[in-house]
C-alpha cells in the first residue's frame, strides 16, 4: 500500500513572510556575534572589580581560606583605658565596639593564622591565655609558630590584660573581666574562621596613601644617614598593602590591610571605648560588603592592621601651641607658655570624632580601590617561624672586632614627656639626654638607683626607670620576647613586638626581603610589618634616632642596639623559611606565666545602684524631642545602673535605635551600640546614682519615619547581705525623623 502524501500550496504572502523571517534571523545572529566579540574584547582590556583576572591560572590545589570576626568588647565603665597611660582616663561608655578578626590560610599541608584585634596591643599574658584555650580545643593545630596576634593600637580600649608590673600599675592591675573578653573574642574569631574554611584565592595589591599620616618626631628621623633618607620620598611610610580573599567563584570573603598610622585620632580626653581610625576603616568596608546586616554581623571580614607606626601620627595638621597658635619648639615639642601640655597636634577634622572618620575613611577608600583592582595572585606554600629571645642578652656583631649588645629594660626621662599626640605630666620634655637630679633623687629613694652597667648600656639615654632591675612585686618589664614571620606564597608578614618607627620598619623589611629572595619561590617578595604583635615592648627606633632621645627613643627599652638585634633575629627566621630549615630553629627560653594569685587588682567592685526618688531604673530623665531632621542629634537620658553590672556584654548591645513599620506594627533595629551613629555615655554620679545618655547622630541617609531609642542594662542592689543584679530596659518616646521640619 502506497503512503499517502499530504501536500499544500503556499501563497505569495506566506512565501514573503518566510523569506523575511530568515533574513531577520541571519541579521540577528550576525549582530549577536559582533556584540559578543566586542564585549569579549572590552573584557580583555578592563578588569571588573569583583572578578580580577589572575596573573596565572588558578592553582589545582587552591588555598583553604577562613575568615572570622567576633566581639571582644570588655567592661565599658570605671576601668582605665590602655594607650595614653593616664589613670584618669577611665571608660565611661561606648563610641564603637571592639572586634577581633581572624584570617586562616591553609596550603593543604600547613596553615597560618593572622589575627588583628581592636585593642591597644597584644600582651604576653593575653597571647599565652589564648593558646591555653586553643590547645584545649584544637590540640597542636594552632601553635606559637603559626598564629600571629596583632593589636590595632587603639588608645581607647580598656586595659588590665598584662602580667608585668609597669603595665599593671597604669591599668590598675590584672582585670579578669577585661582580659577574658579579649581572650574569648580572639578565640571565637578563630573558631568562626576555622568553621568557615573553604577553597579560595588570594590576591595582593599596594598603593600610596598620602596626607593620612605625619611624622611626629622629624628631628629624630633626620638623624638617620642622609644617603638612606634620600632613597625615600617621605619621612613616613605612605604605602598601604592589602590582601583580597575570594572563594573559587570570585565572591569576596575578606580583606586584610596594613598601613602605618597611630590610632590616636580619639585623643586622651575621650572616655568612650572606641576602635579609632583603623576600626572605622574596617567598619566602613564591612558595612558596604555586608548589606542588610548590622555592624559586627555578616560574612565579609575586613581587617585593617597596624604596621610600623612608631613615629606616624594621624594628626596631620601638626602640633601648635594652643594658647598662641605658634609652632612648637622643634626639638622638645614644647611652648614658651604652658610647656609641653600646650603643644598639641590636631587631626584634619573639627573634633576628634570627625578626624577619626576622615583618617579611617581615607584608608577605607584606598583599600577599596586596591581591592577592586587587585590582579597579583598568591601561590605556593605557607610557612610560620617563631622564636623566643632573651632580649636583655643579645650580641650584635658589627665587624670582626666590634659588636654591640642589648640591655636590661629601662625607660628614659623623655618617656614621661609623652608626645604631641598626648603629653605627659610634670616638667619632663622630649629630647632630654641629661636627665634631672630632682626626679632622679625621688626615683632613687622610692625605687632604687640604676646600676652603672645599665647606665653605660643605655647611654645616651638618661634612665628614669630601670625597669629591668625592678622585680617587686613582679618583674616590671618582660625579658623574653617573641619574634615571628609567617609567609603566604611570596608575601611575608613580619610580626614585630612593639612600635617600630618608619625607618626601623624599612630596615627590617629590607633585611627580610634580602634573605627570602635567595630562593626563586620568593622572587619579588612583598614584605609587610605587622605591629604590636604577640608581646608589647614599647618602641623600637634606629640607632641614630635613639641618640636624639625623643619619646620614641626614650621608650626603646632594650637600648640603642635594639633594632640591630631584631634585624639579626628576623633575618634568621627568614633564612630558615627560605632554606626549609625551620625545624632546626631553637625554640628559645619560654616566657613566664605568673600565677593569677600573684597578679594584683586595684579595681573595686561597683557599689549598689540607687535610683532617684520616685523613679526606677530605665526611667527617662530627659526625653527626646518629638521631631528631628536628618543631620541632627537625637538624645535621651535614662536612670541607669553601672554598665559593669551587665557582665560579659559581648554579642549584646546596650543601645538600640529602632524604626516603626506601620504595615507589620513592629519595630526594626536599625542601629546598635556598635554603630558609628550612636554614642552611649555613662555618667557616674555620687553614692551609686548614675545615668546613661544615648545619642543618635542621625545620618543624612536615614529613612523618614517613626523611631525610638532603647537602653538595656543591669542594676546592683544588696538584700539580706546578698548582692542581687537585675536587668532593666528603658525606652524613649516615639519621635519622627524628617527631611525638613515641614513634614505634613
Amino acid at each position: 500500500m502506497a503512503r499517502k502524501t499530504v501536500g499544500c500550496r503556499l501563497n505569495g504572502l506566506e512565501i514573503s513572510l518566510i523569506v523575511l523571517f530568515l533574513l531577520m534571523t541571519a541579521v540577528s545572529v550576525g549582530l549577536i556575534t559582533v556584540l559578543a566579540l566586542k564585549l569579549d574584547s572590552e573584557k580583555s582590556e578592563e578588569v571588573t572589580p569583583e572578578e580580577p583576572t589572575p596573573t596565572v591560572n588558578p592553582q589545582e590545589n587552591p588555598y583553604l581560606i577562613g575568615v572570622g570576626r567576633a566581639d571582644c568588647t570588655g567592661p565599658v565603665a570605671d576601668l582605665p583605658m590602655m594607650g595614653y597611660a593616664s589613670t584618669e582616663q577611665t571608660a565611661r561608655g561606648i563610641h564603637t565596639r571592639l572586634f577581633s578578626r581572624a584570617f586562616i590560610v591553609d596550603d593543604g599541608s600547613k596553615r597560618v593564622v593572622f589575627v588583628t584585634a581592636d585593642i591597644g596591643m597584644v600582651s604576653q599574658r593575653l597571647r599565652l591565655e589564648v593558646f591555653q584555650e586553643l590547645k584545649a580545643k584544637y590540640g597542636d593545630l594552632y601553635r606559637q609558630d603559626n598564629v600571629v596576634m596583632s593589636g590595632t593600637h587603639t588608645h581607647s580600649g580598656v586595659g588590665g590584660y598584662f602580667q608585668y608590673t609597669l603595665f599593671m600599675i597604669t591599668s590598675k592591675g590584672y582585670i579578669k573581666p577585661s582580659i577574658q573578653a579579649i581572650v574569648s573574642g580572639i578565640v571565637r574569631s578563630i573558631d568562626i574562621a576555622h568553621r568557615n574554611l573553604r577553597p579560595g584565592r588570594i590576591f595582593i595589591n599596594k598603593g600610596q596613601l598620602v596626607d593620612n599620616n605625619l611624622n611626629r618626631s622629624p628631628h629624630s628621623y633626620l638623624n638617620n644617614p642622609e644617603e638612606e633618607r634620600n632613597r625615600y620620598e617621605f619621612n613616613t611610610d605612605k604605602q598601604i598593602v592589602i590582601m583580597k580573599f575570594t572563594d573559587l567563584d570570585g565572591d569576596g570573603m575578606g580583606l586584610l590591610s596594613w598601613f602605618a598610622v597611630h590610632p590616636v585620632s580619639m585623643n586622651n580626653t575621650n572616655r568612650m571605648v572606641s576602635s579609632d581610625n583603623l576600626g572605622y576603616a574596617s567598619y566602613a568596608f564591612e558595612q558596604e560588603k555586608n548589606i542588610g546586616f548590622l555592624p559586627g554581623e555578616g560574612p565579609f571580614v575586613a581587617g585593617f592592621s597596624s604596621s610600623n607606626l612608631g613615629d606616624s601620627s594621624p594628626n596631620i595638621r601638626g602640633p601648635v601651641c594652643v594658647n598662641t597658635g605658634e609652632k612648637c619648639d622643634y626639638l622638645n615639642s614644647s611652648c614658651p607658655v604652658g610647656g609641653k601640655k600646650a603643644c598639641v597636634a590636631f587631626g584634619p577634622g573639627e573634633d576628634m570624632f570627625e578626624s577619626t572618620r576622615i583618617i579611617g575613611e581615607n584608608m577605607y577608600k584606598k583599600a577599596k580601590e586596591l581591592y577592586s583592582s587587585a590582579k597579583q595572585e598568591l601561590h605556593g606554600s605557607v610557612h610560620g617561624a617563631h622564636q623566643w629571645v632573651n632580649m636583655t642578652d643579645e650580641t650584635v656583631p658589627f665587624n670582626s672586632t666590634h659588636s654591640g649588645r642589648t640591655c636590661k629594660p629601662a625607660l628614659g626621662h623623655s618617656f614621661a614627656a609623652g608626645t604631641t599626640d598626648g603629653g605627659g605630666e610634670f616638667d619632663f620634655i622630649q629630647g632630654d639626654t641629661d636627665g634631672d637630679p630632682f626626679w632622679d633623687g625621688i626615683r632613687d629613694a622610692l625605687l632604687g638607683t640604676p646600676s652603672n652597667e645599665s647606665k653605660a648600656c643605655h647611654w645616651p639615654k638618661p634612665i628614669l626607670l630601670s625597669t629591668g632591675e625592678m622585680d617587686s612585686p613582679l618583674p616590671w618589664h618582660p625579658a623574653i620576647v617573641d619574634v615571628q614571620i609567617v609567609t603566604i606564597g611570596s608575601l611575608a608578614i613580619v610580626a614585630v613586638p612593639g612600635e617600630f618607627t618608619t625607618m626601623s620598619g624599612r630596615r627590617i623589611r629590607e633585611a627580610v626581603k634580602k634573605e627570602l629572595e635567595v630562593q626563586e619561590s620568593f622572587t619579588n617578595a612583598e614584605v609587610v610589618v605587622a605591629g604590636l604583635c604577640n608581646i608589647y615592648t614599647h618602641y623600637i627606633t634606629t640607632y641614630e634616632e635613639y641618640q636624639i632621645q625623643r619619646y620614641e627613643g626614650a621608650s626603646t627599652i632594650f637600648g640603642p642596639h635594639t633594632l640591630s638585634a631584631y634585624i639579626q633575629r628576623y633575618r634568621g627566621l627568614a633564612k630558615a623559611i627560605a632554606h626549609g630549615t625551620i625545624g632546626e630553629l631553637p625554640k628559645g627560653p619560654e616566657p613566664p606565666f605568673f600565677d593569677e594569685d600573684t597578679l594584683f587588682n586595684q579595681v573595686k567592685d561597683p557599689v549598689a545602684d540607687v535610683a532617684p526618688a520616685n523613679t526606677t531604673f530605665g526611667d527617662v530623665l530627659q526625653q527626646v524631642n518629638p521631631v528631628y531632621t536628618v543631620g541632627e542629634i537625637a538624645s535621651v537620658t535614662f536612670v541607669a545602673g553601672n554598665p559593669r553590672n551587665s557582665g560579659d556584654i559581648r554579642d549584646k548591645t546596650l543601645v538600640t535605635v529602632e524604626r516603626f513599620h506601620n504595615d507589620t506594627n513592629t519595630w526594626e533595629i536599625v542601629h546598635t551600640d556598635a554603630s558609628w551613629e550612636t554614642r552611649f555615655h555613662w555618667i557616674k554620679g555620687i553614692a551609686g546614682r548614675s545615668r546613661s545618655e544615648v545619642e543618635w547622630h542621625i545620618p543624612l541617609t536615614a529613612q523618614t519615619g517613626t523611631y525610638r531609642i532603647q537602653h538595656f542594662g543591669h542594676y546592683r542592689q544588696s538584700k539580706d547581705n546578698n548582692t542581687i543584679i537585675m536587668p532593666y530596659v528603658g525606652a524613649s518616646d516615639a519621635f519622627k525623623v524628617t527631611r525638613s521640619f515641614y513634614y505634613f
